[in-house]
């Protein structure tokens, strides 16, 4: 029978990026604690606020007028300790790597100190009207650029 290892704790970093968020009774199981796809969701929000606030570049407006999007190519995570109902954790986002193309973030949930979940993403810029990858337009390229001078990633 195989043993399964408890995943590493790592300190729960702080982000560039971070927003709060309750736990809501929508994003639980009936465990009572996050059903893991919601944690998706969740980063995805905050993916989308990080465009709109973070980069001053209004996500909206970049998938509707404007017709790219930022699909997701590559996702990885950990899972450390559980969420539950009512809790106050901090969703975070550090811009790992900015490429002619695509991005890698790294993302997190945060209790106070304790780590709940980190994800790595990868996005690739692509038409939506070709649905094909492109490169990352001027604009949004050079406020990439600029956020990541302001928030490297800590080494």
């Amino acid at each position: 029978m195989p043993v399964f290892e408890k995943p590493p704790v790592w300190p729960a970093p702080r982000h560039a990026f971070e927003r709060e968020l309750t736990i809501r009774f929508a994003h639980c199981d009936p465990a009572g604690i996050v059903f893991f796809p919601q944690y998706f969701v969740m980063l995805n929000n905050l993916v989308e606020d990080w465009f709109t606030e973070g980069l001053g570049l209004p996500y909206a407006h970049l998938l509707g007028p404007r017709r790219l999007g930022l699909p997701t190519v590559r996702l990885s995570s950990d899972f450390t300790a559980p969420s539950r109902m009512g809790e106050r954790v901090a969703l975070g986002l550090t811009l790992e790597r900015l490429g002619a193309g695509s991005i890698t973030l790294e993302l997190g949930c945060r209790c106070g100190d304790e780590p709940r979940m980190r994800a790595r993403q990868v996005l690739v810029c692509t038409s939506l009207d070709s649905m094909k990858a492109v490169a990352i337009p001027e604009d949004v390229h050079l406020a990439l650029a600029a956020y990541a001078a302001r928030h490297p990633p800590a080494a």
